[in-house]
């Protein structure tokens, strides 16, 4: 098979910890490389940002490639404007196909914009699209504080009409499908649960003395580590506010305790910082945190698995997370994961067995649970025994087992046994009430016409 995956507004292959850099980046990434060891040709399409770059990159491996569109001014672009540019980024994806004689057999689409995309090249090429949203921005505006942090209403408007549109729309977790049913009225009986995967091949637990050793931390520091985007909806100012509490408390002193925070670039001039990194500095300064608090920038990839290792705990103090990519790998390298009870985290994060669950916006709760953590060495290496165990079950052989079942089943016409078990949580049975907690209505309700949830 031959699939054409459409990553528009972020590219793959991009340094993470940026505006628009993230779990998205990582998931098309490491679903094409999956797919190409089965045998499956890829090619990722993405909006060129940088003129002096090739357009064509083989960086994936398998023969599988990331292609670079020009659609638009080359350069990184707000995403508020990329939507007019749509349609001149369609083009160049069929002119390309047309250039190289290519067929592809199925289009899978990751975010709204590219869903728009993707809808446009289904009249073209007359293949089904299946679209994976990764954030959804109705739940967005549910946690935004301020309307900067607001999605606008043509965002909530297409979102609406491509869960309509698409042949599979695939979600992360329970708690998205229950999202897209109750907030956006959406029929999920096309709607499918696989939850991302991860590289056990390059996330697995290292002696924590070794990771600190290459990382250049001391032995002896208690690490808590934060990785993601420097913006609001990812609550570092919670956590900030938690370290003050465990200051004030006494529990440790500076010397003992250090937060990194991977993402962003605090090396930038303050005009070219975002707001968000600017108001963290600034919290950081007035709570008398410098010296416990550093900021790490954009981290490779690569470098990460010695970052969660060496960390005693990994800190998500999110307001609104679809799955939660950072608290997989950091489970995943034998890190136990202390995270808001809010979306995709409330699934992923197995309270009390790899991790705890906190209630949002909750510095108090929150600084408990970091000190249970921190002053208890065996609850730790308990906690983080059993999140590496629980993340095997989402390494991405048995996720792309799935994922491909899908297009088998879109490209043939026929869908496979576990496809056809609807209503039925696992392998089975309805939404559950614990989904119907992680949702934003905690009304239980069944699902409607049933989707399929693995």
């Amino acid at each position: 098979m031959r699939i054409a995956m459409l990553s528009y507004h972020t590219c793959p292959l991009a340094t993470l910890g940026g505006k628009d850099t993230g779990g998205m980046n990582v998931y098309v990434r490491d679903l094409t490389r999956e797919l190409g060891r089965r045998g499956l040709r890829v090619d990722v399409f993405t909006r060129s940002q940088d003129e002096h770059q090739p357009h064509v990159k083989e960086e994936l491996g398998y023969g599988n490639r990331v292609i670079h569109i020009p659609a638009g001014p080359e350069v990184p672009l707000p995403r508020e404007i990329l939507y007019q540019h749509v349609p001149e980024f369609v083009g160049g994806v069929r002119e390309f196909a047309r250039a190289n004689d290519l067929h592809y057999d199925v289009i899978h689409a990751h975010y709204w914009l590219s869903g728009v995309a993707a809808r446009s090249l289904r009249e073209t090429w007359h293949i089904p699209f299946v679209l994976m949203f990764h954030t959804l921005g109705h739940m967005k505006n549910r946690v935004a504080q301020s309307e900067a942090e607001r999605e606008g209403a043509l965002r909530v408007q297409v979102e609406t009409e491509l869960m309509a549109q698409a042949d599979r729309l695939i979600a992360a977790t329970p708690a998205e499908i229950a999202q897209m049913q109750w907030l956006y009225g959406a029929d999920i009986s096309r709607a499918v649960v696989i939850p991302p995967g991860v590289d056990l091949n390059l996330f697995y637990p290292r002696p924590a003395n070794v990771a600190k050793q290459r990382i250049g931390v001391d032995p002896d520091r208690i690490l808590l580590l934060f990785v993601g985007r420097i913006e609001p909806l990812k609550g570092l100012e919670t956590l900030l506010r938690a370290l003050a509490v465990l200051k004030e408390r006494g529990v440790c002193q500076c010397n003992q305790l250090a937060l990194s925070i991977i993402g962003g670039d605090p090396e930038e001039d303050a005009a070219q910082r975002n707001a968000e990194m600017e108001r963290i500095k600034a919290l950081r300064s007035r709570l008398g945190l410098e010296g416990m608090v550093t900021f790490l920038g954009k981290q490779d990839q690569d470098t990460l698995p010695d970052y969660y290792s060496a960390a005693d705990a990994v800190v998500m103090p999110s307001h609104y997370e679809s799955f939660g990519m950072v608290a997989l790998e950091a489970m995943a390298c034998g890190t136990p994961v202390i995270a808001s009870e809010v979306g995709g985290l409330a699934f992923l994060v197995k309270d009390g067995e790899t991790g705890f669950h906190v209630p949002d916006r909750d510095p108090e709760a929150l600084a408990d649970r970091i000190c249970d953590i921190i002053t208890d060495p065996l609850l730790r290496a308990k906690l983080g025994g059993q999140a590496a165990e629980y993340a095997r079950s989402y390494c991405w052989p048995l996720i792309a087992d799935k994922i491909i079942a899908v297009y088998r089943e879109l490209h043939t016409g026929r869908a496979p046994a576990w496809l056809e078990r609807r209503g039925k949580a696992h392998d089975g049975a309805a939404l559950t009430s614990e989904t119907a907690s992680a949702s934003p209505d905690p009304t239980p309700r069944p699902a409607g016409n049933g989707a399929a949830v693995y």
